[in-house]
This record gives C-alpha cells, sequence and structure tokens, in this order.
C-alpha cells in the first residue's frame, strides 16, 4: 500500500490543473508544465483535490503510483513556487560569471567553460563563488545543476571545485612522507 500514493493533493488558488487521458498539464503564475503518466494510474480532479490511484496491484504500479503522485505535486509546487540549487565553487582562480544566459566558468583549464541555459533554467552569480540554478521544472533544475558539477568535480585532498552548497567534501589526508 502506498502511503505516499494516498495522499490528496491540494491545488492552490491561481494554479490550473487540466487531465487529458494519460496527459497533465498545470499551469501557474511561474508557467506551464506538461507531464505524460502512465495508463496504470488514474488521475481524478474533484474540488481543487487531485487524487491518484492505481488500477492493480503489480509491484510495477505500486512503484508508479507514489512516484506520480510526487511528480504531479511537484509540478504544482514548481508553478507556484520556483526551484532552486546552490552551487559553490572552491579553489584559487576559480570562479563563475554571467554573460547573458550563458554561464562562463574558469576552472582552471586553459580555456574557460561555457554553458547555455536549457530552456527554463536561469543561472544566478550572486558572488563569484556562488551559482544559483533556478526554474519551475525540478527535474530540469537538478539535471542542470549536475552537469555544472561535472565540469570541475570537488576533489578530496584540498577540496578544489564545484559542489552543491549543503554537500559536506571528506578530505583525504595526503602523503604521510619518509619515515
Amino acid at each position: 500500500m502506498s502511503r505516499i500514493g494516498n495522499k490528496p493533493i491540494t491545488v492552490p488558488a491561481g494554479v490550473e490543473v487540466k487531465i487529458d487521458g494519460n496527459k497533465i498539464t498545470v499551469k501557474g503564475p511561474k508557467g506551464t508544465l506538461e507531464r505524460e503518466i502512465s495508463e496504470n494510474i488514474n488521475v481524478t480532479l474533484e474540488n481543487n483535490v487531485i487524487n491518484v490511484t492505481r488500477i492493480n496491484d503489480e509491484p510495477v504500479n505500486k512503484g508508479l503510483h507514489g512516484l506520480t503522485r510526487t511528480l504531479i505535486n511537484n509540478m504544482i509546487q514548481g508553478t507556484v513556487k520556483e526551484y532552486e540549487r546552490k552551487l559553490e565553487i572552491n579553489g584559487i582562480g576559480y570562479r563563475a560569471q554571467k554573460q547573458g544566459t550563458k554561464l562562463v566558468l574558469t576552472l582552471g583549464y586553459s580555456h574557460p567553460v561555457v554553458m547555455e541555459a536549457p530552456a527554463g533554467i536561469t543561472f544566478e552569480v550572486p558572488s563569484q563563488n556562488e551559482i544559483i540554478v533556478k526554474g519551475i521544472d525540478k527535474e530540469l533544475v537538478g539535471q542542470t545543476a549536475a552537469v555544472v558539477r561535472t565540469k570541475r568535480p570537488p576533489e578530496v585532498y584540498k577540496g578544489k571545485g564545484i559542489k552543491y552548497a549543503e554537500e559536506v567534501i571528506r578530505r583525504k589526508e595526503g602523503k604521510a612522507g619518509k619515515k
């Protein structure tokens, strides 16, 4: 029995939800999101409350039940309030700057790394060592932040590189030297 999947989703004021077969569209103040859902999951909208049910108790459908409910809830929350992911840059000479919609990273390579923001994503650079990835699609925000992080992942000896703000890098000691 899915505990998450059985929770109803309350649609806040200012958000419009359309269910057309197995396609759901959420339109809110920040934008519009669409998603295809499985045929084995039923989604009903009554009195600004969305209920998600499954057609049978097969293991695949049990997994999709809670997932579908969470994805729909994330769509609604994203159209009301944007998701954001914060990244930090550590290292001497490592920095970020924004040029239009592009993010220009200086990460110790012989050339600057230039990244174009995908549709629906904005980059903010409050300081040279901070990057904020914002957007209404939670999945796309997380994926974009992960791609930025791969340009120079943090290393374990000095802690240099790009890391998530909440990430903790476990440092290694390095060489012990001769005795």
